[in-house]
């Protein structure tokens, strides 16, 4: 089951897309099977679970800059929801994450091998379609797929020898998120006809999406429960991922202006956070922490950086709704 089309500001618009997100939703489960009866069940698994599909819903509205929504617009937004269902199956190994969409993770399942593989799949699922669409697409596709790479690579690394750590993470969800969100958005305009320049702008405002949206995850894993997420708070402090609200507190422990209560909080960050009492308990304490609040506030900025690239787009339902989807993306923290 899937989540219904986000609310876009606009009926008109809302009801063209609609019935072709429930179309994208169709072609999707379509491509998540067939390879044989063994491998269909895992290959299908998160798909089945549901999910927001920001990414192909993305491409259907920037598509309305150009031409509208075609064949291939409609292949490249199936292409950019199974590239973003692969790195899932292959985040929740490296998270070692129990559950995902409010269903066990698949490596719970199956175990970290057939998970793992399964990604590679739906990566490979992916290409097929991206290879319908011609040399520039490959050539977007294979960029977004080594910016993916890297950033889990820079992710597991950790920041250089004097590299700012805040920074370091910023870069880290570019290339994670905002590379794939910046590639569903350019899709959109380019097999649409709206042109290069269009292109170019979408892609840039699609970046600086993906960045609000991770670092508004980032609040939310603290301040929702596995009910409203589908997926266990905390995670990443279990696995010792420092997300943006941590990393401030390390920034003013470093600059010596952080509170008697953050210090406590990072003391217990190097703890054995495997129980899961140990586990929600320094979750509800950080949750109470001012560096949360900071994070949201930086999670808000990004998504007006967004919206100010959008600037030369011309006025419009397709604008607005853009503005009003970056909105959305924080909206949720509220």
């Amino acid at each position: 089951m899937t989540s219904s089309i986000l609310p876009l500001g606009d009926h008109d618009l809302e009801a063209r897309l609609t019935p072709l997100m429930s179309d994208v939703e169709d072609r999707l489960r379509a491509s998540v099977v067939g390879a044989d009866q063994l491998v269909d069940a895992p290959a299908a698994h998160l798909a089945a679970a549901g999910g927001k599909r920001l990414r192909p819903l993305l491409t259907l509205l920037t598509a309305e800059l150009g031409g509208g929504v075609n064949d291939d617009v409609l292949t490249a937004a199936v292409a950019v929801e199974l590239t973003h269902l692969a790195t899932l199956y292959h985040d929740d190994v490296m998270d070692s994450a129990p559950m995902r969409r409010g269903a066990p993770a698949a490596h719970e399942v199956w175990g970290n091998s057939v998970a793992i593989l399964t990604g590679d799949l739906l990566f490979a699922r992916a290409s097929q379609l991206v290879a319908q669409l011609g040399a520039d697409a490959v050539r977007v596709h294979a960029e977004t797929f080594e910016r993916l790479c890297l950033g889990q690579l820079h992710e597991t690394l950790g920041p250089a020898d004097g590299e700012e750590p805040t920074g370091h993470y910023i870069r880290v969800l570019a290339d994670k998120t905002g590379s794939l969100i910046a590639a569903s958005a350019r899709y959109g305009a380019t097999f649409s006809g709206a042109g290069a320049e269009l292109a170019e702008i979408l892609t840039r405002y699609g970046e600086k999406v993906g960045v609000a949206f991770q670092l508004a995850d980032d609040v939310i894993d603290l301040s929702a429960d596995a009910a409203t997420t589908g997926k266990t708070p905390g995670t990443d402090l279990r696995e010792g991922v420092d997300t943006m609200p941590v990393l401030l507190l390390r920034q003013r422990a470093a600059a010596g202006t952080l509170d008697d209560d953050g210090l406590r909080l990072l003391e217990r960050l190097g703890e054995d956070l495997g129980s899961d009492e140990a586990l929600s308990s320094i979750v509800a304490d950080l949750r109470g922490h001012k560096v949360v609040g900071e994070a949201r506030d930086l999670a808000a900025a990004w998504a007006r950086d967004a919206v100010d690239e959008l600037a030369p787009l011309p006025e419009g339902d397709v604008k607005d709704a853009l503005g009003a989807f970056a909105g959305l993306l924080v909206d949720r923290l509220a």
